[in-house]
């Protein structure tokens, strides 16, 4: 089986420009494709994972990766999927968060000067000197207004009102495929099913400028069984930064996806062989819990290390079983959150980010869904003082799945 139809066998592939071209490319290690980053934070999230894992099997495929990041288009913001206006960035928070995405990136391909190996390329480096009476001239001839309103790409924002600085991401997009295919010999972009028009625009382009085909290929979005986009909790979104989402809270949320799920998030994100979660398919009842734990373990492995989920599953069986556990996630207070030598349990839950917010934080208190060291909690003004929160410290639930230990030092 190539990859291309292993790609299809797990359910990654949404749309392509030409099948049989782009099957036979991948197979035959034959594409070197992109994917672009914007960097609208300084970490990755559960959003960015399936294109890293494309790229990874891709690139164990023979193809070569160009991570290309967005110090250019970071500038303006992707209005797909927004209903507002993306927060304006300084050029020095781009590069910051462009060198934390390199790191991440690394876990997942192996940058370098060999044949398939990737490379990172900023599109500032073209578009941020741009004149911008010979690029409309150049580029902005290329591209149809009418065509362009009626791109998905722009729905949500056309309901409240769409910027011309954002009207602007789709010739900036196509651009930057037309920049690739010339400079770097680039004949392809990947990306999620929402980029479809974008990617349009860059084939379109570079047919148009060049007389050549390049080619398209969205991933499915990864959705649950509700059609919800997955990655996100109560608490925000689901980074790869261990500092901003624990590898505790990153095993968490994928052990605790819902049993519909599972299976499909099994094979879109492991690398397990097909072989084995065609087994797994036949899973039912209890059995499930089990493919949980194996897709949690397998996903922490891959963005933290084996270490790391191997504590991470020593932590939430021991708080299954009641036990204590040495990897259990700690919160530590420190004096300035103190009050008169305590802190309270709201508190608490939104330090320890076991809430999002205070009021997410009453609900969860006065709905009973809080316990303290197996003592259900429903007074919210309830306080713990340092010295009841040293030596061992306490046991915060919220619900059955999330908890912490916290201590005074």
């Amino acid at each position: 089986m190539g990859v291309y139809e292993e790609l299809i066998e797990r359910g990654l592939l949404a749309q392509v420009t030409d099948e049989n071209e782009i099957r036979e490319m991948v197979n035959a290690g034959k594409a070197t494709f992109y994917i672009g980053f914007d960097p609208t934070a300084d970490s990755l999230h559960v959003g960015h994972f399936m294109a890293l894992c494309l790229m990874k099997r891709l690139q164990m495929a023979g193809n070569k990766p160009i991570a290309l990041v967005g110090g250019g288009t970071g500038m303006v913001g992707d209005p797909s999927g927004r209903t507002d206006l993306r927060k304006m960035m300084t050029k020095e928070t781009i590069a910051h968060n462009c060198d934390c995405f390199r790191k991440q990136m690394e876990r997942f391909i192996h940058f370098g000067d060999g044949k398939n190996d990737a490379i990172m390329v900023n599109n500032g480096d073209w578009l941020l000197d741009l004149n911008y009476i010979d690029f409309l001239r150049d580029i902005g001839s290329h591209f149809s207004v009418n065509h362009m309103l009626a791109a998905r790409c722009y729905e949500q924002r056309m309901e409240k009102g769409l910027t011309f600085l954002e009207f602007n991401y789709m010739i900036m997009q196509g651009y930057d495929f037309y920049r690739l295919y010339q400079d770097y010999g680039c004949n392809m972009q990947f990306g999620g099913d929402d980029q479809w028009s974008n990617m349009l625009a860059g084939t379109e382009l570079i047919r148009r400028k060049l007389g050549k085909d390049a080619h398209a290929m969205t991933i499915t979005l990864l959705l649950n069984s509700e059609g919800k986009k997955m990655g996100k909790t109560a608490s925000g979104a689901v980074w790869l930064d261990p500092e901003k989402t624990s590898p505790y809270d990153f095993y968490q949320y994928w052990r605790n996806v819902n049993d519909a799920d599972v299976i499909k998030c099994i094979k879109m994100l492991t690398f397990l062989p097909l072989e084995q979660i065609r087994e797994m398919e036949k899973w039912e009842g209890a059995e499930l819990n089990r493919a949980k734990e194996i897709l949690a373990h397998e996903l922490t492995e891959l963005v933290h290390g084996k270490e790391e989920a191997d504590k991470a599953e020593a932590a939430a069986k021991a708080v299954f079983s009641g036990a204590a556990s040495e990897h259990m996630p700690t919160y530590e207070v420190s004096e300035a959150e103190l009050k008169d030598g305590a802190i309270d349990i709201l508190s608490i839950l939104v330090n320890s980010k076991l809430a999002a917010s205070r009021g997410d934080a009453r609900r969860n208190v006065e709905q009973g869904g809080v316990t303290v060291s197996d003592e259900k909690i429903t007074d919210i003004h309830k306080e713990y003082t340092k010295e009841e929160l040293a030596g061992e410290g306490i046991i915060v639930k919220r619900g059955k799945k999330n908890f912490v230990k916290v201590i005074f030092k």
